[in-house]
């Protein structure tokens, strides 16, 4: 195989890619419906059905322009051999192979993140905005782009430095320590992640006491699950959308309630959220997506290890003296069909993991309520219950509300 087929090898992958994401969203779209449906009548009443249909309009239009404008910079940008002049400066600048591939990063990432910005602004303070949903101030935008900058510079940057040195030393065993490097970064964040990053993004403070805590307490109490951290997230700083989430393994196992969500439910309807997230917990998905995780990081660098410094696959992007770092984003390049497929096979799991935390909640009579807050949530966020089935299979992590309601309800009748 030449260099240049290699090239039209990724040109093509890119291509794919693109085209079949928006057939993918165009297949979705089909699924709109104007008028209210009969299955979504105790859900929507018609004038906010209306303006979930205006939404999805509004995010379609919006996001199929910034798709195609995205997939145009890149084509371009590689067709132009951009990545081999990104690389010729890098080069001049310093004679550090490893200082090399950080500046190499910092470049294509602050240009990635530049070329961002307008569609996030638009999509915040215009849709968002629009449809009542933002809270986010200028003030706030910006900061989090700096801060978000700031966590990959100071986090991103001396992880991909230690790997690109072990890269230096290791040989033939590279893939191997980058591992085991890597899982132990994974797990600290996964158990560090909500009170080390997040505070930078996030005020959170303990869920105060009265007549909901102590409905957590007791409903924990009940099923055996130490709860010391019940955590209230200012989430209506930048939206009105409503949310909660379970982080953490062990000692440091934290829920984190968004304050939009104990504004907008009520306290019955909060304990099902909680049993929903308690679900995960005992039936050890978090432990198993961490698990799941670092088994894949596993391959994926064993694989990185195998052809990083192929010339084929730098040459493949206009530069002929291999490196890292062209190495690794050709690889990344390349990887992307395999990761689509295992983003597949995740999505499949995460829907069914969610079906079982559904279920151990409706093991506690919490059914109706679980499905009265999933309503809530999703008629608030103006979520689209009726996607293509094809579509969930490929990028829904959660199964559509409706199903989750007919699974529920099923369970809640056979007891």
């Amino acid at each position: 195989m030449t260099s240049q087929t290699m090239y039209y090898i990724i040109l093509a992958i890119l291509v794919v890619q693109f085209v079949f994401d928006q057939w993918m969203e165009w297949l979705n779209k089909t699924r709109w419906q104007a008028n209210l449906p009969a299955e979504l009548e105790d859900i929507y009443d018609a004038e906010k059905y209306s303006k979930q249909h205006e939404y999805r309009k509004a995010n379609y239009g919006f996001g199929v322009l910034s798709d195609v404008f995205s997939f145009v910079v890149m084509i371009v940008f590689l067709m132009a051999g951009g990545f081999a002049l990104v690389n010729g400066w890098v080069m001049n600048w310093s004679d550090n192979s490893i200082v090399q591939s950080l500046l190499f990063f910092a470049v294509i990432g602050f240009g990635s993140s530049i070329i961002g910005i307008p569609f996030s602004i638009y999509g915040t303070f215009v849709i968002e905005e629009r449809f009542g949903f933002n809270k986010t101030t200028p003030k706030t935008f910006v900061l989090d782009i700096f801060k978000s900058m700031l966590v990959t510079a100071l986090i991103g940057g001396p992880l991909l430095a230690v790997i690109m040195w072990i890269y230096s030393v290791a040989g033939l065993y590279f893939w191997l320590y980058a591992w085991m490097v890597s899982s132990v970064f994974m797990i600290f964040m996964t158990m560090f992640y909500t009170s080390l990053i997040l505070p930078l993004f996030n005020k959170q403070k303990p869920l105060e006491d009265g007549e909901l805590r102590d409905a957590l307490e007791a409903f924990s109490k009940k099923a055996g699950f130490k709860l010391d951290n019940i955590f209230v997230m200012d989430g209506s700083k930048r939206s009105t959308k409503a949310n909660a989430f379970f982080s953490g393994l062990g000692a440091k196992k934290r829920i984190v309630l968004y304050d939009t969500l104990i504004n907008d439910l009520q306290t019955d309807e909060i304990v099902a959220v909680l049993a929903h997230e308690v679900g995960h917990y005992k039936l050890k998905h978090t432990l198993w997506g961490t698990l799941t995780g670092v088994f894949q990081t596993g391959v994926i660098l064993f694989v990185f290890g195998l052809v990083v410094g192929s010339p084929l696959l730098s040459q493949a992007l206009g530069v002929e003296e291999p490196n890292f770092h062209i190495g690794m984003l050709a690889f990344g390049l390349l990887y992307s069909p395999v990761s689509f497929v295992t983003g597949i096979i995740m999505s499949v799991v995460s829907r069914k993991n969610e079906y079982a935390a559904d279920a151990y909640a409706a093991g506690f009579q919490l059914g109706d309520h679980l499905i009265s807050g999933l309503k809530t949530i999703s008629v608030n966020a103006l979520s689209n219950l009726t996607p293509h089935p094809l579509y969930v299979f490929f990028h829904y992590s959660h199964p559509p509300l409706l199903e989750r309601i007919k699974a529920i309800r099923n369970l809640t009748s056979n007891h």
